[in-house]
């Protein structure tokens, strides 16, 4: 009967080990082997597997809160933690953050300062230390009670609450003094400041009942709560609510644009409460704060915007985009005009830089003698410019004045840049005939694509010709030219593939060919059917293999001036005739356009 009361026990044991979910089942059966080997009552071991589970509960419970801080602090969620920001509406994409957003993007909720603030009021369940010496002597640490009061023997009750920290010990000797007249020394100082618990509601991330010091700011209680909703809640309209009525209402754009921050002492049951978003105007680019801006109105002015967008000191227009009764519209006006334009809910607006410069800012580089830079009126054109330029004519190429031009530039590249795609587009696309050649056509297609990656990091100097045989074209001026006034020079350079690039005194009865011979002759790859002679202007021409002999020459063929560039080009290497074109074609673009020779 024994046995069997020892067995039904056991059994209703090992129910309730079962039912333990929380231990691990190594500790479920190490407690039932004790029990069954006699080590321990089973009702023993069940006490001690309750208090186990017990134990672990607590210390997971305590983990958990630990990391619950952690994830709001890292904006991170744990694995099986449900993620708040879902719960949260949509932004709508493309929207900037609301002015003030960032104020809530530290962690300053977690650096407490160690010490009490001197503004601090006393508030019930504070400590203070209070010392009398002298004739009298006391010593104690006396609690502030629900009345506001400390009581001191001999002395009673006296009021402190609402009293600054930094008064204390004066409002209180002042009372001990009419008691102890003399010969009795005084102190009394803050010791501990009792903590405060918060209600902080409305839209928020974490609304809830927080805990802090009755001197901490609105921002240390709203930041623990996770900040104000980007989305619903006002920045603008934050009210502290103490037993039903508003005791403040705080702007932070105030705080924000000026440091204005109400100075508050916290009471138990406080509460914040976060008003919903009022209407709101999206800022989008032109500004130094490209926000989203609340009203405290349905409407605003353009003349409040400005002053908290700031737009760029370059702005001149405004355009605005939204909804009216009517429906939607947008219009364009000068920024001059948009201080009195009512503004509404849902509004965007940009700030743009629309003025059509009058002003060009022109360079001059070279062999010229004065300033380099000139400010002119637009339109203004070349000769103008000129008449104000000082030159030494035993100097200065005055015949050979060329411009670099930005616009002309981009184009340059943009040509460049096409026929290159198209020259690896080709390359791609060839179909191969054999084994044997599609191993040829990969291997072309890496060398092209080398070629490729390094011609596109080519800049063009965007050169335009404005003289020739002596005579200047008088053309218009853009923002930003470059006019370059060549130094006179008796040189002749030659570069490219040659063997000794070099520059030779320029010898009126000497060939092409024969600078070509003086610089060392051609290289293995050079392509010696056509060459480029880049003059002094920046005109460009080419100079056919057989055009030294006496049979092809003509008045067509270039003629060599001080001052002129021989640019020996390499030949293109390729398996297909059209490939070899192409980059022929784009080998003569780059040398014509940036004065730089690439091989392949």
């Amino acid at each position: 009967m024994n046995r069997m009361m020892q067995s039904l026990v056991l059994g209703m044991f090992l129910t309730s080990v079962n039912a333990l979910a929380e231990l691990p089942k190594s500790a479920k059966m190490d407690a039932a082997n004790q029990a069954l080997q006699g080590v321990m009552t089973p009702n023993e071991a069940l006490t001690q597997l309750e208090g186990a589970e017990s134990t672990q509960v607590m210390d997971t419970q305590a983990l958990s809160q630990g990391e619950y801080m952690q994830v709001y602090r890292d904006n991170t969620i744990l694995p099986g933690e449900q993620d708040i920001t879902k719960l949260l509406p949509i932004v709508e994409e493309g929207l900037p953050a609301p002015y003030g957003a960032n104020l809530f993007a530290g962690g300053y909720e977690s650096e407490r300062m160690d010490g009490l603030n001197d503004d601090y009021l006393i508030a019930p369940g504070d400590k203070l230390s209070i010392w009398l010496w002298g004739a009298v002597n006391y010593a104690d640490v006396t609690t502030v009670d629900n009345q506001g009061n400390i009581f001191i023997p001999e002395v009673g009750p006296i009021k402190v609450q609402n009293v600054p920290a930094s008064q204390v010990n004066k409002v209180v000797t002042s009372k001990l003094r009419t008691v102890y007249k003399q010969n009795v020394q005084i102190y009394v100082n803050l010791l501990t400041a009792t903590p405060v618990s918060v209600y902080i509601s409305g839209p928020v991330i974490r609304p809830g009942q927080y805990a802090g010091m009755a001197s901490d700011s609105i921002l240390y209680f709203l930041k623990r709560a996770g900040g104000i909703d980007a989305e619903r809640g006002s920045y603008r309209r934050i009210r502290i609510v103490r037993q039903g009525k508003t005791l403040e209402t705080i702007d932070l754009y105030d705080f924000i644009r000026h440091g204005i921050m109400p100075a508050v002492n916290f009471k138990d049951k406080d509460v914040i409460l976060v008003e919903p978003q009022g209407s709101t105007v999206v800022v989008t680019t032109g500004a130094k704060n490209p926000f989203r801006f609340e009203f405290l109105e349905y409407d605003a002015s353009g003349e409040e915007l400005t002053k908290y967008s700031k737009p760029l000191s370059k702005i001149s227009h405004v355009g605005v985009i939204g909804t009216r009764k009517d429906g939607p519209f947008s219009v364009y006006m000068p920024l001059k005009d948009f201080s009195d334009f009512r503004l509404s809910d849902g509004d965007k607006l940009f700030f743009n830089d629309d003025w059509d410069a009058q002003v060009l800012d022109i360079k001059l580089e070279g062999s010229f003698l004065g300033p380099s830079y000139f400010t002119a009126q637009k339109p203004t054109k070349l000769y103008d410019l000129l008449n104000h330029v000082q030159i030494d004519p035993e100097l200065a190429d005055f015949d050979n004045i060329y411009i670099l031009r930005e616009s002309v530039a981009v184009k340059q590249k943009e040509m460049i840049d096409q026929a290159l795609d198209r020259l690896e587009r080709s390359v791609y696309t060839t179909p191969a005939t054999s084994t044997g050649e599609s191993s040829i056509q990969v291997q072309e297609a890496s060398l092209v694509s080398s070629f490729v990656q390094r011609a596109k990091q080519v800049d063009p100097l965007g050169k335009v010709v404005v003289s020739e045989s002596g005579k200047l074209a008088n053309i218009n001026l853009e923002q930003g030219d470059i006019i370059i006034i060549p130094e006179k020079t008796q040189l002749v350079h030659i570069g490219g593939e040659v063997l000794m690039p070099q520059s030779v005194v320029f010898n009126p009865r000497a060939s092409i060919t024969d600078y070509i011979a003086w610089a060392g002759g051609y290289t293995d790859r050079a392509n010696f059917e056509r060459i480029l002679i880049v003059h002094a202007n920046g005109m460009v021409s080419f100079h056919d293999d057989d055009s030294d002999s006496w049979l092809s020459a003509s008045a067509q063929n270039p003629v060599l001036q001080p001052g002129d560039q021989i640019l020996v080009l390499p030949r293109a290497v390729a398996k297909t005739m059209q490939t070899v074109k192409d980059l022929t074609q784009i080998i003569y673009q780059i040398a014509v356009a940036a004065d730089v020779v690439m091989d392949n």
